[in-house]
């Protein structure tokens, strides 16, 4: 049972974090998107992800935004 409860709440925290999804998709030559720097491999799994992967995620866009 704890560990259903659990499960719950990290689906929930989950959730909560946004997409970075800015709504203007375009791939580079190497699969990352020029409106959110998310990979191809990224954006197909985001809605599977967890919090922390989730954030993972978010901070890589922030470096390749950066680059």
């Amino acid at each position: 049972m704890i560990s259903n409860k659990r499960d719950v709440k990290e689906k929930e925290q989950a959730t909560q974090i946004a997409s970075p999804c800015v709504r203007q998709c375009c791939l580079d030559k190497n699969d990352i998107c020029l409106g959110c720097f998310r990979t191809l491999s990224e954006i197909v799994s985001w809605s599977a992800l967890d919090a922390a992967q989730k954030q993972d995620v978010i901070d890589k866009c922030s470096q390749r935004r950066g680059a």
